[in-house]
């Protein structure tokens, strides 16, 4: 046995005397705050545990709390025989757990949606997703992430107000193997404060000014909405997918914020443009 093999073979056997710890340290899912979620926002109905609709993607350690990565994925394409309809994503051990609630339309193709959010401690994160037939589907990871609700601003306050509402809608050039699905990209510049950020120079805390609403249209209809509170991070984002038509029209998104301050951005949506990026 070579230096090289054996040390392969220690390696191995020291990851596999530390899984029972790894997974020791991970606490029981059925949290306080998942079961008042489940009597509350879904009262009492059967929730079943699966990849198979949705499956939620986030780190296993997050490198930055106040901007943990989070992608909703599903597992079903979206027609009008089946489809997922709403899709709710839940942090169990921050200040409000629900994090955003998605309304997908049946003719979005694919109910993909990816954000960044603060996590304020070690927790459960879900994503539940209620298919047209009724039945609700649920997918958990445990992250690790600490102290991002509670972050201070990464702009210059001053800074970061007069960009206030400044939005980019964009196409990300990826198109599923599977058919003619669009990804795209809506971005807001907003502090998205939550009242939990001290300003450094006062020590007095930043009254809570966030993105409370996002609606996306495409050639006048909807094709999905997302009502969100402040765990989205700072100028927040959303990427999702839609099914462009051949003509072209004309994608819309609309965010309104707590203060019902009202943020507009379109998108030609051109068969010369679809065409390039196929």
């Amino acid at each position: 046995m070579t230096i090289h093999t054996l040390r392969r073979l220690l390696c191995i056997v020291g990851v596999l005397h530390l899984l029972p710890a790894l997974a020791a340290s991970e606490p029981s899912a059925d949290t306080e705050a998942w079961q008042a979620i489940r009597s509350t926002l879904f009262a009492g109905r059967e929730i079943v545990e699966s990849n198979t609709v949705i499956e939620l993607e986030a780190p296993f350690r997050a490198e930055d709390a106040a901007v943990v990565p989070v992608g909703l994925r599903a597992r079903i394409d979206q027609t009008p025989e089946r489809h997922i309809k709403r899709m709710w994503l839940l942090i169990d051990g921050n200040p409000t757990p629900v994090a955003a609630a998605f309304t997908v339309a049946p003719d979005a193709g694919r109910a993909d949606i990816e954000t960044r959010v603060r996590v304020e401690q070690y927790t459960w994160m879900r994503a539940v997703a209620e298919t047209s037939d009724g039945k609700l589907h649920v997918s958990s990871r445990y992250v690790r992430a600490a102290g991002g609700c509670s972050a201070p601003a990464g702009k210059d306050f001053e800074e970061a107000m007069a960009r206030l509402g400044k939005m980019k809608l964009r196409l990300d050039g990826e198109v599923s193997a599977s058919g003619p699905l669009q990804t795209a990209t809506l971005m807001v510049s907003h502090p998205n404060l939550n009242g939990m950020q001290m300003d450094q120079v006062t020590r007095h805390f930043t009254p809570a000014h966030f993105v409370r609403r996002f609606e996306v249209s495409y050639g006048g209809k909807t094709l999905l909405t997302a009502d969100v509170d402040f765990a989205l991070s700072e100028n927040p984002q959303i990427r999702f997918r839609f099914r462009p038509d051949a003509a072209g029209g004309e994608l819309q998104a609309r965010v309104i914020d707590s203060k019902d301050l009202i943020f507009t951005q379109s998108l030609a949506i051109k068969p010369a443009a679809l065409a390039s990026t196929r």
